[in-house]
């Protein structure tokens, strides 16, 4: 149901949500041919359905002349590490199938010994299987554990420690995940990654950025994605986390780490026959992202501010976040609400063990107005 502005402020009233938002309501939806309208808080990205993937495919190859690649080389994968060497302001961009393999290989070409310092709850150390150290040799040391920043204390005391061992030893890479997955997107402290990077610099230490959400992070900061980028030899992007392909990465960097790591790629097992269904994919979602993903963003903010005045929900914010808040629905039990938001189109994730949701904010939101999604909110608690 449509809900114009007078219903909206009397809906407002009865649900004791202000009317001080209510200028950020006036969004018209947004969403591509044949897309759905339903509103997903559950990923970063569209979470499409196999159908759904498979028609946008379908018309995207219509829509225009696609060269194939050969094994993840030329065509219009080729195109795609264009566009993200001059996104990222890199000298090259290469495809890789998965962001596991791109953090590696980076540190592997970055680090021909030495060690690396990563943060301990990063992507790199706790979900890659150890991959750094049993496939390429190269100890990984955590810092700062639970934590999204290493302090430059922090990094100081492992590089003391490695040269004053009775093995003199260095830290040759310093990675640095942001905003960080295990952290609920939060973003890794910006002054403290200002005296972090003189510190590896000072010390001859490389710097890997691992920005699988680099460009969410930036419309939220409003910092250019190249300007983030730009202190690091090489950085990693996601394309399916957001940009929306079935699979694929992005690592960028310069031409004497990144033209010939074709071979090393494929050693790993990583050169697919053909790549071209996620270049094309990514692609067409990377043109035009920053607006839709700041309006997304734009439109999240009165929805927020109306949850968190309405005494039925408890609302927490990530500090230095990013698209990750939390809500707890008071009075109604977290199964029942769930599945009342999916019958008017709004899908959150599982709630936990103590009944609180995790919602991502993302481009669904453009799907439907603000103040419809308020509406679908409230709706199950009147």
């Amino acid at each position: 149901m449509r809900i114009e502005r007078r219903s909206f402020l009397k809906l407002g009233a009865a649900a004791a949500i202000p009317s001080a938002p209510v200028s950020g309501f006036a969004q018209t939806p947004s969403r591509e041919p044949g897309e759905s309208t339903h509103v997903k808080f559950t990923s970063d990205g569209l979470a499409f359905t196999p159908r759904e993937h498979a028609q946008l495919l379908g018309r995207l190859v219509e829509e225009r002349n696609v060269a194939p690649d050969s094994y993840a080389i030329g065509g219009v994968v080729e195109e795609l590490e264009q566009t993200f060497a001059t996104l990222l302001k890199k000298e090259r961009a290469i495809y890789m199938p998965t962001g596991t393999l791109a953090n590696h290989l980076a540190v592997r070409a970055l680090a021909p010994d030495g060690r690396v310092a990563v943060q301990e709850i990063s992507h790199l150390y706790q979900d890659t299987g150890d991959c750094v150290q049993t496939l390429s040799n190269r100890p990984m040391m955590p810092l700062a554990p639970g934590k999204a920043t290493f302090s430059p204390d922090d990094l100081e005391r492992l590089i003391a420690g490695t040269q004053t061992g009775r093995v003199k030893t260095s830290v040759s890479v310093v990675s640095i995940e942001t905003p960080v997955r295990r952290a609920n997107g939060e973003i890794f402290d910006a002054a403290a990654m200002e005296a972090v990077i003189r510190i590896a610099r000072r010390n001859g230490a490389r710097l890997h950025l691992d920005g699988a959400r680099l460009f969410i992070q930036a419309a939220y900061t409003g910092q250019n994605v190249a300007a983030y980028a730009e202190p690091f030899d090489t950085v990693y992007v996601s394309l399916y986390k957001y940009f929306n392909a079935p699979a694929g990465a992005i690592l960028a960097g310069p031409r004497r780490l990144l033209d010939d790591m074709h071979h090393t790629r494929r050693m790993f097992g990583g050169s697919l026959a053909e790549a071209w269904p996620s270049a094309l994919i990514a692609l067409h979602y990377t043109n035009g992202f920053n607006e839709r993903f700041t309006k997304a963003v734009d439109a999240a903010k009165p929805l927020i501010a109306a949850l968190e005045s309405n005494p039925r929900f408890k609302v927490t914010n990530i500090p230095n976040g990013t698209n990750i808040f939390r809500l707890e629905v008071l009075g109604s039990p977290p199964d029942a609400f769930r599945a009342a938001l999916m019958k008017r189109g709004v899908e959150l994730l599982m709630p936990n063990a103590t009944g609180r949701f995790t919602l991502v904010v993302n481009e669904t939101l453009l799907r439907r107005r603000p103040a419809d999604l308020l509406e679908a909110f409230v709706a199950p608690l009147s």
